[in-house]
């Protein structure tokens, strides 16, 4: 008597050569593999997903972009959460509701195992990524602090002395030495000083 065959059965049993690889099971593998520490290597990641390495090039343009990519995955998730909870803060607003986010993801990346080892393993290579345009991570980072900046100037809650693209650099920049630059000492970072300096440049003249 054979056994019942089922759509899950049947999909465990085909050979990775029938597997179809696309360019998102091409970043969920790369990401799975930098979650559990491994160096990324678009030759093995290529010869894993059954397809040519130029494929994967075509589909990840390069070995930066791609890391860019896991990154930015990774700090999305970090603020999407850091949101949430000050979403959920009662009688949060203004300087104080943009504050808490900005400490609340700061916390996290300290926190971030992979990011940890990731700068420890491949510290000018991670340095490089984190904090220069070529894996677009923080042109990401600036855009999306940028929007934020610009509602709450449009809604009166902030006055900064500076318009909202430059006020975005800069905190970014901030929590860059802050936090990146100790953990490729081996330093554990500090976050208060950046909060800090957060809440005197967006805050304006502002009481």
């Amino acid at each position: 008597m054979t056994s019942q065959q089922t759509p899950l059965s049947l999909a465990l049993s085909k050979r990775k050569s029938d597997e179809r690889a696309t360019p998102i099971s091409a970043f969920r593998m790369a990401r799975s593999w930098w979650l559990e520490g491994r160096r990324l290597n678009l030759s093995q990641l290529a010869e894993e997903l059954g397809i040519g390495r130029a494929t994967l090039m075509r589909w990840v343009g390069n070995k930066d972009l791609l890391m860019g990519e896991i990154l930015w995955s990774l700090y999305k998730r970090i603020y999407d959460e850091a949101i949430a909870r000050a979403e959920q803060t009662p009688n949060l607003t203004g300087i104080d509701y943009l504050t808490q986010i900005y400490e609340d993801i700061n916390v996290a990346l300290i926190n971030a195992r992979p990011m940890y080892d990731f700068l420890q393993a491949e510290p000018q290579w991670g340095l490089q990524l984190l904090t220069a345009r070529a894996s677009g991570l923080q042109e990401r980072l600036i855009s999306t602090w940028q929007q934020m900046f610009e509602k709450a100037i449009a809604a009166g809650e902030i006055k900064p002395e500076m318009d909202a693209q430059s006020l975005a650099l800069y905190i970014v920049r901030i929590g860059e030495s802050a936090i990146y630059c100790d953990l490729i000492c081996g330093r554990k970072p500090e976050p208060g000083p950046a909060t800090t300096a957060f809440r005197l440049l967006v805050n304006g003249h502002q009481r």
